[in-house]
């Protein structure tokens, strides 16, 4: 049988108003063995009336419960059998409005749209974008709000693990990755405006460029003033840069306006801290563990005048006379009693006691050595040549000359 309005349109038709049994007829539930079709709108539901307007909806369904169900009578293994429900609001009071999709069989909501949800909560494209907030997503995932759109990710702790959750966000001041759980630090930043190629993971070797998209280090810094600056803000702690490595750890300047200038410094086979240099065979300078230096050229110290104050001549006889007082003895450091390296020289507080010269009385300045040493030659020179004079005169005396 086929039902049809054939006048008045958008008025309402009940199944039982148009299949009317009579006046006084038993209510009983109508069965169609035929399709059934509504050439207008239809309404379902306890509180539709006879006139109801429709305005430009199809089909309504209007009462205090509001539920689709979809009963799903499948019985072979090999066909899915899931029913589902089309929900409106909850049923008991003071429940939320709501319209949602039910997976009824596992009694749970996956997909939820609250009333007064703001327009264009969600839009899906024709090309696959996604827009939330937006009516014209121009990406994949378009989101719009108007203070710090933001993307939460929240481990919940519902699968054993331990609860933590991160916000991923941009606003005018940064992009930013926030740890919600842990007081809600900012552990990365990235500036409006940030340069091309600010930080860059090179993908088959996971180094690290900075202005550079092919880093050829774990970390390469490119850039005009390259600059690095580590900078310690703990007065306690002494190490602000460590080289580590199962071996012999080393870093290299390399000057690339100049073929093969390139300088190494680090640590040797036997733990003594070079400096070698690429076009120069060996090495050029090194200090053992135990603080002994050796260098393969001159040592020239700084002398200029212009660098010093305070200039105050000495007299020569009085520094030889010191000279003569000091003690000079032969003696080995104790790091090196095993090697039995042997050295002739003052002690440190009997060349500070006469002199006054250095930091302090537990070292000598080979500036200061040699110094002293000038001076008493020059007082030593002043005495042969007085003396010399004294002989010349004796022998002229004499009638040796």
């Amino acid at each position: 049988m086929t039902l049809q309005k054939t006048h008045l349109p958008h008025i309402g038709l009940t199944l039982a108003a148009g299949l009317s049994m009579g006046a006084g007829a038993a209510s009983a539930d109508i069965v169609h063995n035929d399709d059934v079709i509504i050439t207008f709108s239809l309404c379902v539901g306890n509180d539709c009336v006879n006139g109801e307007s429709f305005g430009f909806d199809t089909l309504r369904l209007k009462e205090n419960n509001l539920r689709i169900n979809f009963a799903d009578t499948s019985n072979s293994a090999s066909f899915p059998t899931n029913d589902w429900r089309i929900v409106a609001n909850d049923t008991s009071n003071g429940g939320a409005s709501y319209l949602a999709f039910e997976d009824s069989d596992a009694g749970r909501i996956p997909f939820r749209v609250e009333a007064g949800a703001p327009a264009n909560s969600l839009v899906v494209e024709s090309d696959g974008d996604i827009g939330i907030g937006t009516l014209n997503p121009v990406v994949d995932l378009h989101v719009v709000e108007g203070n710090t759109p933001t993307l939460r990710l929240e481990q919940d702790g519902s699968s054993g693990f331990t609860p933590q959750t991160w916000d991923v966000a941009g606003n005018e001041a940064n992009f930013f990755v926030r740890d919600a759980t842990n007081g809600s630090t900012l552990p990365f930043k990235i500036f409006p405006s940030a340069p091309n190629n600010a930080l860059t993971i090179e993908g088959s070797t996971g180094d690290v460029g900075i202005g550079t998209t092919s880093p050829t280090a774990e970390l390469h810094i490119l850039g005009t003033g390259a600059t690095l600056l580590i900078e310690d803000t703990n007065a306690a702690f002494d190490i602000q840069m460590e080289l580590r490595k199962n071996g012999t750890p080393r870093m290299q300047f390399d000057d690339t306006s100049i073929d093969n200038n390139i300088w190494n410094i680090g640590l040797d086979a036997s733990s003594n801290f070079v400096w070698t240099h690429f076009d120069n065979a060996g090495i050029q300078a090194f200090i053992t563990p135990a603080g002994a230096m050796t260098i393969a050229g001159a040592l020239t110290q700084n002398s200029d005048k212009n660098n010093k104050m305070a200039i105050e001549p000495v007299d020569p006889s009085e520094i030889l006379a010191k000279v003569a007082a000091l003690d000079v003895s032969a003696w080995t450091y104790k790091h090196d009693a095993e090697a039995g390296v042997r050295h002739i020289g003052p002690m440190a507080q009997d060349f500070y006691a006469l002199f006054g010269t250095g930091v302090n009385d537990k070292g000598i300045s080979t500036l200061d050595t040699s110094g002293v040493a000038l001076a008493a030659i020059k007082a030593l020179n002043e005495e042969n040549a007085a003396l010399r004079a004294r002989l010349d005169a004796l022998e002229a005396a004499a009638g040796l000359r």
